[in-house]
């Protein structure tokens, strides 16, 4: 379990400087940073377990690039949960052909037509060579997604939260909803015809959480004729000024709500309550007790729980 564990941790701090490094422009050109960076952390993931030397961990991480991809366009289908999968198998792949004697040169991740060239990424020097520089923490700065939906979603949807709780109701008047252009470009559907479109739109979660509250994994089953006739009522519209992940709502002028991210964010860290809860809605009573000795292997879990195959 503790192997597992530090390798899971490298991975995901290698994952995380590229993100952070390659930041804003992979979004900016249409990426999908998770598809992105996924195969480099699952590659220097895969790699500790294996316990391949520097030279063909370095060689695993260059593979990894190859393989790197995932467009936005994928949003609001299974496309996205996809190419996030396929991201984690080309990991794999590349540390297993690495361990095979395969051997890459650096270009494929530099120059201008290298990975950092072609995606406009950046790939932070130790995360190829080992070695994370001190006070590398990425998983404190770590977001915590309490809602089934995408991040552009969550303020919004705390935001209407706190609409609904002083008295607001959608009254055909029209709510307005303002958001950073960044998080317009996450959640940018108005209109959908399904429930894994719903979660990347804005007008559908925010009449979702102001009749029935926060938004929970069974609400988007299948879509909701009601909620999704509520949304015409929301317009959205952009404001630079707002934090990235920021939202305001107002109606008739007014404003209502307005919360700086969303709870779960390092600013607002999740409470227990909040984790708890997503927790069950995940998995609802089946993982009761079952992380409660660290101890116990996290495939023994699983499986006890019925989310993993005998």
């Amino acid at each position: 379990m503790g192997a597992m564990l530090e390798a899971f941790a490298e991975g995901w701090e290698a994952m995380a400087a590229v993100a952070a490094a390659s930041h804003p422009a992979l979004y900016d050109g249409g990426w999908h940073p998770t598809a992105v960076c996924g195969p480099i952390g699952a590659a220097v993931t895969t790699a500790r377990l294996l316990g391949l030397p520097p030279e063909a961990r370095c060689h695993a991480v260059v593979l990894a690039g190859l393989r790197a991809g995932g467009t936005r366009g994928a949003f609001g289908s299974d496309g996205k949960a996809i190419q996030v999968g396929l991201a984690a198998a080309a990991g794999v792949q590349a540390a297993l052909l690495a361990q095979g004697g395969a051997v890459v040169d650096q270009r494929v991740l530099r120059g201008p037509v290298g990975f950092e060239g072609v995606m406009g990424a950046s790939v932070p020097t130790w995360v190829a060579e080992g070695g994370a520089p001190e006070g590398a923490r990425a998983i404190q700065r770590n977001w915590i997604k309490l809602h089934p939906s995408c991040l552009g979603t969550h303020a919004p949807i705390d935001a209407a939260v706190q609409a609904h709780e002083g008295g607001y109701r959608l009254d055909g008047a029209g709510l307005e909803v303002s958001v950073h252009p960044v998080a317009r470009q996450a959640a940018h559907l108005d209109e959908v015809q399904d429930g894994l479109a719903a979660k990347f739109s804005i007008p559908y979660c925010v009449a979702r959480a102001l009749t029935d509250g926060p938004p929970r994994v069974a609400d988007f089953a299948r879509l909701d004729a009601g909620t999704r006739e509520r949304a015409r009522q929301v317009t959205v519209v952009v404001d630079e000024a707002l934090p990235r992940f920021g939202a305001v709502v107002a109606a008739g002028g007014r404003e209502l709500a307005r919360v700086p991210c969303p709870q779960g964010a390092p600013e607002r860290p999740a409470a227990p309550g909040d984790l708890a809860a997503k927790l069950s809605d995940l998995a609802g009573g089946r993982l009761d007790g079952g992380l409660d000795d660290l101890t116990v292997p996290a495939a023994r879990v699983a499986q006890a729980a019925g989310l993993l195959a005998g």
